[in-house]
């Protein structure tokens, strides 16, 4: 497919909107320009959902509300809690107690670690043992070995082919971002030192222990090692549904163990970039000049970290930097003082780099200038890797790749990127949830249904004291019924969190939406769409939406995900509100990685704007608390 330039529709969109729909377009300007780009819960049997029913209000509340002050809150994080080890429970697996006569019978017997009946022997072994796993672990080890009583890690009274290869694959955890103490096991020594009964002890616990950590392995690399939608309501992730018992089945029929525990890491060029990315920080050298990727400095401040920034900048001056500021710098390079003098320094330094030349010192500079530490890159990378994890092992040709921290929106096809735009994504009040869905249809001159959070939050203030304020600034409001009603007929002032109305944008050039909106029904209200917001997407930092992904090139995007052409967009946008489905299977990713490869390979970082990274750490510690002291 061969997606064409971005051409614009020759059309006057005012007048266009005016013929298509029969009515005025709504003022641009007003209390709601900052409101474009809110979410709209899609409802495949129409853009208009039933509202809520009323709540109940007692007139003393109200007037002790100040008519209703309540607010729609936005997802919060949680501090993180891992499940507990459990205690593996041997009981069932044990044999028998024996008559005392049978017992001194056999007291003399001696198990050989050979064969099914030798493997019941020596599950004696198991009762005084204490291993500790995650709880569907422990049950699936007992479930195994009930239906299989035999050994898979063992043969001829020695650890076999297949657990020296495990121990090896375990080994090398940290090569994929995991903690190889998490797999640590004791690998029984030569049996010369110890009795037959002490070697057999031995090696049906080292079974145990490294069946429960192959498990463990295995499951962390398929699904990551935390449980993402714990941390907090703007993660999404389906689970990962993983066949432990089958798992030890297939472990135990077959010799290629390294190519079945490497096979459960994601499959995906960007997982591999990623850990050769990894390799290659671990083995090179940390930056000479740390930069605090924090600093934000204003002119006429002061901080240490600004001689740092001043020595960087000295040493990659081209000749026309030089000439007009090397005097300045030669004078100034160790002052901590942001003097005035600096200020054109600065700023000529961040126009070089593509950047807003405001002469502010912040954490966007100190990378562009610095770069990024050794030690924060790695952990940009080790959490990419969990965060790939969370995600399909293969991301499917073609997808829709937005990440959120590169404010980028990219579409991908046969490995190769088609399209990429940039994007504005949810302000750190109102963020972008991290999910994965399917792209399911384009909306030429769109509706915006307004979210109940900005009814509540942002419209009911002034609708209080102004109810007309939607009808004259172009939208429509229905009841439970869904019948349209006069905003001006409204009591807006007996109303708190929960609204009995919807409220809905018509299409105009005053749109949120813009001219088309690119769909993938999902519960966190978001979507793609055009904005008539458009210098937003000349700021570096473009976290300024309720929460949708607005695109600088919606028109290439919704050409690319329908296999058609920018002209055909234009086309379809001549002819007022409409809808085309998506007739293709397209994931798409609305996506947060602070590491991320391009698409040769090559490692980019970027500002943790929603400072996700710390959280997904401290659950990373948290269950790695609960690992360490039974491990």
């Amino acid at each position: 497919m061969k997606i064409l330039g971005n051409k614009k529709a020759v059309m006057p969109i005012a007048i266009a909107a005016t013929l298509a729909f029969g009515q005025q377009p709504a003022s641009a300007q007003g209390l709601f320009d900052m409101l474009f780009g809110g979410g709209v819960r899609h409802n495949p049997q129409g853009e208009f959902p039933p509202p809520p029913k009323p709540r109940k209000i007692r007139p003393d509340a109200l007037a002790g509300e100040g008519g209703g002050s309540v607010r729609i809150s936005s997802p919060t994080y949680n501090t993180y809690r891992a499940d507990k080890l459990v205690r593996v429970d041997f009981k069932s697996l044990l044999p028998a107690p024996q008559p005392v006569a049978a017992a001194a019978q056999d007291a003399a017997y001696v198990p050989s670690v050979t064969g099914n009946g030798a493997f019941r022997d020596a599950l004696a072994g198991l009762t005084d043992y204490e291993l500790f796993a995650e709880p569907d672990i422990a049950k699936a080890l007992i479930a195994y070995y009930s239906a299989n009583p035999d050994f898979i890690w063992v043969s001829d009274n020695a650890p076999n082919s297949r657990a020296q290869d495990a121990v090896r694959v375990l080994g090398e955890a940290a090569s994929y971002g995991l903690t190889p103490a998490d797999y640590n096991v004791d690998v029984p020594a030569a049996a010369a030192t110890v009795t037959p009964q002490e070697r057999t002890k031995e090696l049906v616990r080292f079974e145990m222990a490294l069946s429960a950590r192959v498990l463990r392995y295995a499951q962390d690399a398929q699904s990551g090692r935390v449980e993402p939608n714990r941390m907090t309501a703007y993660y999404d992730f389906p689970a990962k549904p993983f066949d432990l018992e089958g798992a030890l089945k297939t472990l135990a029929h077959t010799q290629e163990v390294r190519t079945y525990l490497e096979s459960r890491h994601p499959q995906n060029p960007e997982y591999q970039a990623l850990r050769v990315e990894l390799e290659a920080l671990e083995a090179s050298e940390e930056n000479e000049i740390v930069v605090d990727p924090k600093l934000l400095l204003k002119p006429g401040e002061s901080s240490p970290e600004l001689p740092k920034l001043l020595t960087l900048i000295s040493r990659n001056l081209d000749d026309e930097m030089g000439g007009n500021y090397g005097e300045v710098l030669a004078r100034l390079g160790k002052s901590e003082l942001y003097d005035p003098e600096l200020v054109p320094v600065i700023k000529a330094v961040q126009q070089r780099e593509g950047m807003k030349g405001d002469g502010v010192i912040g954490p966007r500079t100190v990378a562009l200038l610095a770069g990024t530490s050794k030690a924060d890159k790695i952990e940009k990378v080790k959490v990419a890797l969990e965060e790939l994890r969370w995600m399909p092992s293969d991301l499917g040709s073609p997808r829709v790749f937005i990440n959120q921290p590169a404010f980028t929106a990219s579409y991908i096809d046969d490995g190769e990127e088609k399209l990429k735009t940039r994007a504005v994504i949810g302000r750190v009040a109102n963020q972008t949830a991290f999910f994965y869905n399917q792209i399911k249809q384009v909306d030429f001159h769109p509706y915006w249904g307004v979210p109940q959070s900005i009814i509540v939050n942002e419209m009911l203030p002034r609708l209080r004291g102004d109810p007309g304020y939607l009808d004259r600034a172009g939208y429509e409001v229905t009841d439970a019924r869904g019948k349209r009603i006069p905003s001006s007929a409204v009591n807006w002032g007996a109303y708190g969190a929960n609204i009995p109305f919807s409220v809905r944008q018509q299409p105009s050039e005053a749109n949120a939406l813009g001219e088309l909106k690119i769909l993938f029904p999902n519960k966190h209200a978001i979507y793609m769409h055009d904005t008539p917001q458009k210098s937003f997407f000349a700021r570096d930092m473009r976290a300024l939406s309720h929460g949708c992904v607005r695109l600088q090139d919606p028109r290439g995007m919704a050409a690319a995900v329908l296999g058609t052409s920018v002209d055909d967009i234009a086309e379809k946008l001549k002819h007022g509100h409409s809808t085309e489905n998506v007739t293709r299977v397209i994931p798409v990713y609305v996506a947060y990685f602070t590491a991320w490869p391009d698409m040769s390979g090559k490692v980019e970082y970027f500002d943790d704007v929603y400072d996700r990274d710390s959280k997904l750490m401290q659950a990373l510690d948290a269950t790695e608390a609960v690992r360490t002291p039974s491990s």
